[in-house]
């Protein structure tokens, strides 16, 4: 079960989102002064000291409901749009010709198109992608993952979005 007590969102200082998390959490960051800034009343609070990592050199995790999201909720095929049961994580290339499970090699597929799609790449199959696979960039997956977002949190985000996101 998914609770969506984290409605805070923590940034680094360069204002990178690192995570969601608690008020009981955002509270606890306050009260010992690693805070260095806040936005939007509170919901967004950015973190003293520089990150360990280069947090835009992680690849965001996948998930089918975030792959799901990316790409709309349509198929890649017929271009329809479905709700999340009718809909299946399909492999670009393959998982038996060594397709892997990416990102890049994942989209939204129908089950009637996955099932006629097969064992074969768009190409062969003759039906080709009406949108192309992409790795969400960070500011994206916290959008991508957050369905409750409160909507001042949305704002920021997608006020961060890459051009052309199809989150935007």
């Amino acid at each position: 079960m998914h609770h969506h007590h984290s409605h805070v969102l923590q940034l680094d200082i360069q204002g990178t989102p690192q995570a969601w998390i608690s008020l009981e959490h955002a509270a606890l960051h306050v009260a010992t002064d690693s805070v260095a800034w806040v936005d939007g009343e509170g919901p967004i609070i950015a973190l003293h000291g520089a990150s360990r990592v280069n947090l835009f050199d992680v690849v965001p995790a996948f998930s089918k409901g975030k792959l799901f999201r990316r790409d709309r909720m349509t198929c890649a095929y017929c271009a329809q749009r479905f709700g999340e049961r009718e809909l299946q994580c399909e492999h670009i290339v393959p998982e038996s010709r060594g397709g892997r499970w990416t990102w890049m090699n994942l989209v939204t597929a129908c089950g009637v198109c996955n099932g006629r799609k097969a064992d074969r790449t768009p190409e062969e199959a003759g039906m080709p992608l009406v949108y192309l696979p992409y790795v969400p960039s960070r500011f994206e997956d916290f959008l991508l993952e957050g369905r409750h977002i409160r909507t001042d949190v949305h704002e920021w985000l997608a006020a961060r979005l890459p051009k052309g996101s199809r989150l935007s």
